[in-house]
């Protein structure tokens, strides 16, 4: 049985983000109502406009770090999910208390409410940053210790023991799902994205941190969201985490020589030099999804590929195609 499969109210923290918003959409799609709260700090109303003009979705504007603010959200729902986060790793670097705040606090807020309104079904977006710099490609599930290497990582890996927790502690049922990137035309951050603004401001030249040896799993939202949806419907675990990815990868090298074609083939590709993006940077990133094959996914798409169509996608976005 799907989550929410009679019909309940779904709720979506970061329901106004790029993969939030695709999910409101696929649920909403399988005729579940679906409650948005989004602070809108990188989410965007119009991304899930249609959906609440159709009254298919209700989007609450709201502080997930006070509890009064969204709880009402929960009432009578069957399930959640929790995507709302900081997106942007560098930038919880510089403000530490950043992730903290909105990713460790705000999931403890949000596990209060489900437990409160006796939602038992909860979903958590984590990331593959939770394995630190691992030894062994592809990662399994089973990897350890984990030793995050910044404070976005931190803050993601207390928040699944928040979810174990709660599952153990008061019988909720949760689902961790351990990101490779996340790619789409919703971005509003990440390498793709990057290297667009960065030719935006500068047309001539492309600057790439690091040496462009960078390399990791690239999964459409889409299809993250289908890869989600899959996990719920097939697992029974008390506490079921899952790698989602692809199982290849492609370089910061490559993907600046791609963004460089689709505009207009002019930007001169220069490298800061060094093994790391930037602090807290993981290099190498690919990740084992056997776990997610044994219950019948596959990722329909290769890294390249998802990669060339969101490139693709933002290029004709801002006029280059």
């Amino acid at each position: 049985m799907s989550p929410a499969a009679d019909g309940s109210p779904v709720v979506v923290t970061g329901g106004a983000g790029a993969i939030g918003s695709v999910l409101a959409v696929s649920l909403s799609a399988s005729g579940h109502p679906v409650r948005l709260i989004d602070n809108l700090s990188s989410g965007r109303r119009d991304a899930v406009e249609g959906l609440i003009a159709g009254k298919r979705a209700t989007l609450k504007v709201a502080d997930l770090r006070e509890a009064g603010s969204f709880e009402t959200a929960f009432a009578g729902a069957g399930a959640a999910w929790h995507l709302a986060a900081n997106p942007d790793i560098r930038k919880g670097t510089l403000e530490p208390n950043l992730d903290l705040e909105h990713g460790t606090i705000a999931t403890f807020r949000f596990l209060e409410a489900a437990r409160r309104h006796d939602v038992r079904r909860v979903f958590f977006s984590s990331s593959s940053v939770v394995y630190g710099l691992p030894t062994v490609f592809p990662t399994p599930e089973s990897y350890g210790p984990l030793l995050p290497e910044s404070l976005y990582a931190a803050s993601k890996l207390a928040s699944e023991a928040l979810f174990s927790a709660y599952a153990h502690c008061y019988g909720l049922t949760a689902y961790l799902y351990r990101f490779a990137n996340v790619i789409g035309p919703g971005m509003t951050h990440g390498v793709i994205y990057d290297f667009f603004e960065k030719v935006r401001q500068t047309p001539e030249r492309l600057e790439v941190l690091g040496d462009g040896n960078q390399a990791k799993s690239y999964l459409r939202n889409e299809d993250c969201v289908a890869a989600m949806r899959f996990a719920g419907e097939h697992a029974r675990d008390p506490v079921n985490v899952f790698n989602i990815g692809t199982t290849d990868q492609i370089s910061a090298r490559e993907i600046a020589e791609i963004v460089v074609r689709a505009t207009g083939g002019t930007a001169r590709i220069e490298y800061t030099g060094g093994t790391r993006g930037w602090v807290g940077d993981v290099p190498k990133q690919l990740l084992a999804i056997d776990k997610l094959r044994a219950l019948g996914w596959r990722p329909p798409i290769s890294s390249r590929e998802a990669v060339e169509r969101t490139v693709g996608e933002l290029a004709r976005a801002r006029g280059y195609a």
